[in-house]
């Protein structure tokens, strides 16, 4: 029961992180804006992680693959932390949206961690050990 479930978890994380590599091309400027100006390349950086997101996702539903792309989301989930920091204080309206809802945007630091625990909890390959 709980391997359906962690294969269903997996899935759907990964679903979700395709769609949101997509949205880095679709919503590219809004993606831009959560990272500080005197960052050089902001669009191509949002480019460039939107790729990384949809590559890590399809990484993770191949069983060969999963082990290091679960530790490789995990990371990358940490390094991308700061820009939805920095879209709370500055109030960075979320991609898509005219305005910003400052309460949204700091409760949305909360998922973060969710989203880290996720990946590490759905991409988990069974061990060999008593459990």
């Amino acid at each position: 029961m709980i391997k359906t479930v962690r294969r269903i978890g997996l899935v759907l994380f990964a679903l979700f992180f395709i769609f949101a590599g997509i949205a880095h091309f679709v919503q590219g400027e809004g993606f831009a804006a959560m990272i500080p100006e005197w960052v050089p390349f902001r669009l191509g950086l949002i480019y460039v992680t939107g790729v990384l997101e949809i590559v890590l996702a399809i990484l993770l539903l191949i069983p060969t693959t999963r082990k290091q792309a679960r530790f490789w989301t995990a990371v990358y989930l940490i390094l991308i932390f700061p820009a939805n920091i920095y879209a709370a204080i500055a109030g960075v309206p979320a991609p898509g949206q005219e305005e910003a809802n400052k309460m949204l945007l700091w409760i949305r630091l909360l998922f973060q961690p969710l989203l880290i625990w996720w990946v590490l909890w759905a991409a988990k390959q069974k061990n060999h050990s008593a459990r």
